[in-house]
Order: C-alpha cells, then sequence, then structure tokens
C-alpha cells in the first residue's frame, strides 16, 4: 500500500537577474605618426637586415633597479620575493593622474576654455586634459628620488588596461633618463615574478588608448547627461556608460514582471515501498506524471501573461487538475485495499559531470555573494588583498584558466 500526496505549485516567472556579462567596449584608433601620442621609454630593438629581434632587458647583478607597483601590499610581496640587493621596490598607491574632477584642479590658461570643466577637449580629437591627483605630489617626489638612485626603472603594475595606464602616466610624469621596461604577471608567486622580470617589454600603447578611450567616453556621458537628470527628474541621480545601459536592462526586467500572471496547478506525489521480499525494503518516491494516459500540466505548460493553458499545449493531451481534482484523485487511490503499482520500465543512464571552471570576475562575485552575502565591492577589496599578498591570482579577467604553479601543486598534491 502507498501513501499518496499532494502538493500545490504556482508558476511563477523565472529569476529575472542579469546574467553576469561584461559588455566591452573598444576604441580602434589608427596610428598616424603625425598625430599619435609618442610612449616615452627605451625600446630594446636591433635591427637585422630586414627583421627587428626583441632583446631581454635582464638584471646585472652590478644594477639596482627601482621596480613601481600600484599598492604597498603588492610592493612588500615582490620586495620580499626580489630581495634588497638588486631592487627597490615601491607603490605609487594607484593612479598618479587624472581628469580634473573639480574646477579648482582646472589649470589656470585652461579656465577660460568651454571644454574645461569636461576635462576633454571635444575641439581637438577629444584629447583628455590630465592633472595629478591630489595627494599624489610627494609620492611622485618620491618616486623621482628614487629614481635618481637607480639604474633602471621597471614599471609592474597590473596586466590589464587600467594597469597599463598607470605606467604610462608614471612615464609621463616622472620623465626618466634611464631605461624603462615593463614586467607583467598574473600571479604574484617567486616563479612568476622572476618569469616576467626576464621576459620585460614596453608599455603597450594600443591598451593604454583603450583605457583612455573607456575614460572618456565615461566622462562624456556622465558630466553631459547627469546634469540633466538634475534639472528634469531629481538632484543627486547620475548616468554612466555602463551603469545607465545595465538599468535600462533592469527596467526592461521588471516590467516583463510585472506583467506576468501566476497560475495554480497541482502534481501527485507517492512514497512506496517494494512488496518482493516483505516490508523490509526501504521506501522511495515517485511521482505522478500521468492520468488516464494524459500527461498533468506542469509550469512550463502555461503562458506566462495570461495564466493559462498555452494555446500550443492540446487540451486532449494534457490534463490540468484542480485543487479538487487531485485530492479526489489521492482518496480514491488510498480508498482501495491492497493497490499494486507495477513499474513498467527501469532506465539507466550514465551521466558525466564536469568540474566547476575556474573561479573568473563575474563569478566570483556571484559565489561570494550567494555563499557569504558580500557585495561586489567588497568581494573585490577581499580579492584584491589576498592577490596582492600573493594568495590567488589577479582577480580581475574573464578567462578561466588556472595558474601553472596551481596546477603543478594539485598535481603534487593528488599524487
Amino acid at each position: 500500500m502507498g501513501l499518496f500526496w499532494i502538493s500545490a505549485s504556482i508558476h511563477k516567472p523565472k529569476s529575472h537577474a542579469l546574467s553576469s556579462r561584461r559588455y566591452l567596449i573598444s576604441e580602434q584608433f589608427r596610428w598616424n605618426k603625425s598625430k599619435s601620442r609618442r610612449y616615452s621609454g627605451n625600446i630594446l630593438a636591433v635591427a637585422t637586415s630586414e627583421k627587428s629581434t626583441s632583446t631581454r632587458n635582464t638584471p646585472s647583478s652590478a644594477s639596482k633597479a627601482l621596480v613601481i607597483v600600484e599598492s604597498p601590499a603588492k610592493a612588500r610581496t615582490i620586495q620580499k620575493i626580489l630581495g634588497a640587493d638588486q631592487y627597490i621596490v615601491e607603490s605609487c598607491v594607484g593612479h598618479i593622474r587624472d581628469m580634473p574632477k573639480s574646477a579648482k584642479q582646472i589649470p589656470a590658461k585652461y579656465k577660460d576654455l568651454h571644454w574645461s570643466r569636461l576635462g576633454v577637449n571635444v575641439d581637438d580629437g577629444f584629447k583628455p586634459l590630465y592633472v595629478t591627483v591630489e595627494g599624489k605630489q610627494k609620492i611622485i617626489t618620491s618616486l623621482r628620488n628614487l629614481m635618481k638612485q637607480s639604474e633602471r626603472l621597471i614599471l609592474a603594475t597590473d596586466d590589464d588596461r587600467e594597469g597599463e595606464a598607470i605606467s604610462w602616466h608614471l612615464q609621463e610624469v616622472l620623465k626618466p633618463k634611464i631605461p624603462v621596461s615593463r614586467a607583467v604577471f598574473h600571479e604574484i608567486t617567486p616563479a612568476a615574478v622572476k618569469k616576467a622580470f626576464e621576459e620585460i617589454r614596453q608599455v603597450n600603447g594600443n591598451l593604454v588608448e583603450a583605457q583612455e578611450a573607456r575614460r572618456v567616453l565615461d566622462r562624456l556621458t556622465g558630466y553631459t547627461v547627469s546634469p540633466l537628470l538634475w534639472k528634469k527628474i531629481a538632484k543627486n541621480l547620475s548616468a554612466g556608460r555602463v551603469q545607465s545601459v545595465a538599468l535600462n536592462m533592469i527596467v526592461n526586467r521588471e516590467k516583463e514582471r510585472l506583467q506576468f500572471c501566476t497560475a495554480l496547478y497541482y502534481d501527485m506525489r507517492a512514497r512506496l515501498r517494494s512488496r518482493s521480499d516483505g516490508n523490509n525494503n526501504p521506501e522511495f518516491m515517485a511521482v505522478v506524471t500521468h492520468v488516464a494516459g494524459k500527461r498533468l500540466a506542469a509550469g512550463r505548460d502555461f503562458d506566462e501573461k495570461s495564466g493559462r493553458l498555452k494555446e500550443s499545449v492540446s487540451a486532449g493531451e494534457v490534463v490540468h487538475f484542480s485543487e479538487s481534482d487531485a485530492v479526489a484523485f489521492c482518496q480514491r487511490l488510498e480508498a482501495t485495499k491492497d493497490v499494486s503499482l507495477k513499474v513498467n520500465k527501469v532506465e539507466k543512464k550514465r551521466k558525466k559531470r564536469a568540474p566547476p571552471q575556474p573561479l573568473i570576475t563575474s563569478s566570483l562575485q556571484q559565489a561570494a555573494s550567494r555563499q557569504l552575502g558580500l557585495g561586489a565591492g567588497q568581494t573585490m577589496r577581499v580579492a584584491q588583498s589576498l592577490y596582492e599578498n600573493g594568495l590567488i591570482t589577479y582577480m580581475r579577467t574573464d578567462h578561466a584558466e588556472l595558474a601553472d604553479d596551481a596546477k603543478k601543486t594539485a598535481t603534487q598534491y593528488i599524487s
């Protein structure tokens, strides 16, 4: 004898949480020698006939190099790895230059120009106006003094557009007269750092211009649309290149949610036990899917806007049980003594489940929110600290690839 019961299900809208997609705006510039910005630094190349061969500027035991990174914590970790005999590792504490954020930051010679408050020269190819970030002059002075004691300058900022831009701004402000090179790595481990210093390169102008294009677009959107919102809607509202598009997506999803109509349907389940060996067999759960040859209606059979069965669902093939229908069906089965159910078919399937992918920026934020209740900002601050202390790889990435050191360590641990 089986025990039957029913459960009511309300067809609800699927989650409208935005998928973590990153929309990348890429600005492509044509290289024009007469108008392009020249990137300072000593290009390490040797001409041989019609080809140029890149040379590596490896540290010399007799030289002392100044290494500049973004944060003090990162500087301390790298200093421990490199030692103090050949390297001085110092931080610039983020960006040292940016577009002016207030009228008082605008240089006097630009204040009378109509585009000065915007910080972008819209009359000359949208060239940005850069000023020293408040509070960074002491850091710049300190770096210049350290540079005088060094024979080489190595820029080891993060390997992304922002990091590349920071390196370029450092070159522009410090104006080094010593050889300059760029070192990049994705994890702060001894092997990764030493390999990066063996494979140095120059600042990537394309990445710098990509960051600059994004920054200019941010400024053009925010500084022109936000005042319009203050005037037409309410004070303290803001617009942006990304946030305005994201807000539009949220509004559209909310409209879909408001238009959704719920539908009430019932399913039935039974707790059964095999009688082949008496009553010693364990119970198992079974779901009623068909009644008299007709499939029970499920959530997918209902229209989201009307709450009724979809027109594509044939009434002769699907049965929609009301509460009274479901109760009567269960009572009829339970009232039948010694009811026997027959297993018509048993299917066995082999499933292959791949291990979860390594975390990228979006999946890291989702996992931290779901499991730890952390916001995106707090998650990235914690991740930044872990990265700077050499505990995780670089956290701002869309590439789900494990570091070589991590693969080797995992293989050794498993074996």
